[in-house]
């Protein structure tokens, strides 16, 4: 018997296998849902990384409340971030023509 006159006689399941991201854009009643995008000015996700750093500071500094020389500067640092990013989040609804806030609304043509 002759080694190179063997064939194989299994298939490969490669074409049914599916990525991470088809299985939800098959189970999503519009898959548009699934590849829209939002615009968001710079200020309001400056905002978002301001609080979401500010608890973390927060949250630090209070985990390590038995070391006063870490605790107290963490936790002031982190109310004011937090205190930032809430001004950077509001911003661009009290202040109408804040630098950085979009006044018009950009219209793209996909062809």
């Amino acid at each position: 018997m002759q080694i190179n006159k063997i064939s194989p006689t299994f298939t490969s399941n490669t074409t049914n296998k599916k990525d991470y991201l088809s299985m939800f854009h098959d189970k999503a009643k519009n898959s548009a849902d699934m590849t829209d995008t939002i615009v968001v000015p710079r200020t309001i996700f400056k905002g978002y990384l301001g609080i979401m750093t500010g608890t973390t500071l927060l949250t630090l500094g209070s985990l390590t409340n038995k070391h006063p020389k870490i605790s107290k500067p963490l936790s002031i640092i982190g109310a004011l971030t937090s205190l930032y990013g809430t001004w950077a989040f509001v911003r661009p609804f009290i202040i109408k023509d804040a630098k950085g806030v979009a006044t018009t609304k950009e219209i793209s043509c996909k062809e």
